[in-house]
């Protein structure tokens, strides 16, 4: 198949202008609806096989769940992958991840997010996130990242959302958070969550600084040893972005989760499902009490309702 799209054998005079016009528009449209479905279906083959190589770790695994977790860090970004299998139709997942909103509604779950509002820039839906510190702050003290949101690929047996930014806290940039899904037997779906994100040398030194003090205990999940006869796990910026990368599977999971309850309930499960999935890891992710999660993250929901209110997104 071509990707130009030609204008065949000329015609008559009298139709000429017209018809040149319609073909073009039709040619064009064909091939961009082909190359769409193409990559779509490349993509869900590629996630399938990608499924049927995890069996064994799917099945098997210290997380006590079909979860598979691995990172990497190249010269100047890190990224973590997270693959696993939930017990939701994939009709359902793609109906609650196909929507800007919904996707605030994950994100605020996470420790670090303060405020998340979507809304439309250039006639795309942007997310309007804050990032700041693990306890109650000021939204003029955290830090604002607009992350481009949309859906990139939809087909019967494929789902891909990008979120990306070019900005970030600590002087890092080009976020990119991509969530792709395939349909499973027996109503599951099969989820692939990919969390990267690049820094340059301020962002290092600002990361190496946060790593040598508080940060300084903090380990990811990937094994790399025994210490004293006691699991040893990875550190530094791959420890950082396996943290991350589980917090923000978490919040997907505890928001499909939700979904069973009456819309009016499915706040506070959506709360207690992800306190308590991030507690099953307390050595990674365990920061702050259950009360003091529950009660901040309720007034930041609040405070995001109240301006979802006052200003009509767009």
């Amino acid at each position: 198949m071509k990707d130009s799209c030609e204008i065949p054998t000329p015609l008559p005079a009298h139709a000429r202008r017209f018809s040149r016009l319609a073909i073009v528009i039709l040619l064009c449209a064909n091939t961009a609806i082909a190359n769409a479905g193409e990559a779509g279906m490349n993509a869900a083959e590629t996630l399938r096989a990608r499924y049927s190589a995890l069996q064994d770790q799917l099945d098997n695994n210290p997380f006590r769940q079909p979860l598979h977790l691995d990172s990497v860090e190249a010269p100047g970004g890190v990224k973590g992958d997270i693959h696993a299998r939930v017990n939701y139709p994939f009709a359902a997942v793609r109906a609650a991840l196909s929507s800007p909103q919904h996707w605030c509604d994950i994100l605020i779950l996470h420790l670090n997010t303060k405020y998340c509002r979507a809304a439309t820039a250039n006639n795309a839906d942007v997310l309007n996130v804050s990032i700041g510190k693990k306890h109650d702050q000021p939204l003029d003290q955290a830090y604002r990242v607009v992350f481009d949101w949309r859906v990139a690929a939809q087909a019967p047996d494929y789902l891909r959302i990008t979120l990306t930014a070019d900005k970030g806290p600590l002087s890092t940039s080009n976020y990119r958070i991509v969530l792709e899904a395939i349909p499973l037997e027996g109503e599951r779906t099969f989820i692939h969550l990919s969390y990267a994100y690049d820094y340059g040398l301020a962002g290092r030194l600002a990361m190496q600084a946060y790593l040598g003090t508080i940060g300084r205990d903090k380990v990811g999940f990937t094994l790399t040893g025994k210490d004293n006869g006691s699991p040893s796990h990875i550190g530094g910026l791959r420890g950082v972005v396996e943290r991350n990368t589980m917090r923000y599977y978490l919040a997907i999971e505890a928001y499909l989760g939700a979904l069973s309850a009456p819309p009016r309930a499915r706040l506070e499960k959506r709360l207690h499902d992800w306190f308590a999935a991030s507690e099953r890891y307390p050595r990674q992710l365990h920061e702050i009490k259950r009360n003091e999660y529950l009660e901040m993250k309720r007034r930041e929901y609040q405070r995001q309702q109240r301006d979802a209110a006052a200003a009509p997104r767009g």
